[in-house]
């Protein structure tokens, strides 16, 4: 989306303020003069390896936010769940102990596809399909007390390529610090997240496990 198409969702949903900076008021002295920040395990793994030094960046700009900004909670969208636990790690490293981050629940269209401005770039047809990623997780979800993860993870990416996708990634972690598992872990709060591409359009989504 353009900034002004986002300027104009912004006043039909009330916004008050906007804050529009310039690259010099958020970099002052250059950007190779701001922090950056390593988050070790988690920028390594999943959208990390395949989008490497993404989270650098990331980290980089919302610091900087933060630093000029110093807002009291912090909403961040579940739909990019692991950046969401890089944040909620940038915010501890920053040592904003008073600063309250609430993740927000992903919205979803009718098929359960979410929200995302990038789905505007899908053809009818890619449209049409696109809800099965949510399907998949689903899948994946309501599999955890009778299937072994493999066979829903196989399952899920054979369907993925006769439907025509590239998959990045199915896969299943733990919900706190994104370790990766082979397998459904009882009594423990789980994740399965889906990267794939549908054409040139990647799509991601993911899913927090409710308890067996």
């Amino acid at each position: 989306m353009t900034t002004n198409e986002d300027i104009e969702l912004l006043v039909k949903t009330g916004c008050d303020v906007l804050f529009l900076p310039s690259v010099e008021e958020v970099y002052p002295g250059g950007e190779d003069t701001v922090k950056g920040y390593d988050f070790g395990y988690l920028e390594q793994v999943l959208e990390g390896a395949n989008r490497p030094g993404h989270f650098h960046g990331v980290g980089q700009v919302v610091g900087r936010l933060l630093e000029i900004v110093l807002p009291a909670n912090l909403y961040l969208g579940q739909k990019d769940y692991q950046q969401c636990m890089v944040i909620r790690k940038l915010v501890e490293m920053m040592g904003l102990t008073e600063l309250i981050v609430a993740i927000c629940p992903t919205v979803r269209e009718a098929d359960g596809l979410a929200m995302s401005s990038r789905n505007r770039r899908l053809t009818e047809t890619q449209r049409a399909r696109a809800g099965i990623i949510y399907q998949c997780l689903v899948s994946i979800e309501s599999k955890q007390g009778s299937n072994d993860f493999s066979v829903v993870k196989k399952e899920c990416e054979e369907l993925f390529v006769a439907k025509g996708f590239a998959v990045e990634y199915v896969a299943l972690a733990t919900a706190d610090g994104l370790e990766l598992l082979d397998n459904y872990k009882r009594d423990t709060p789980m994740v399965a997240l889906i990267a794939a591409k549908l054409g040139d359009v990647r799509l991601i989504d993911n899913i927090l496990l409710k308890s067996e």
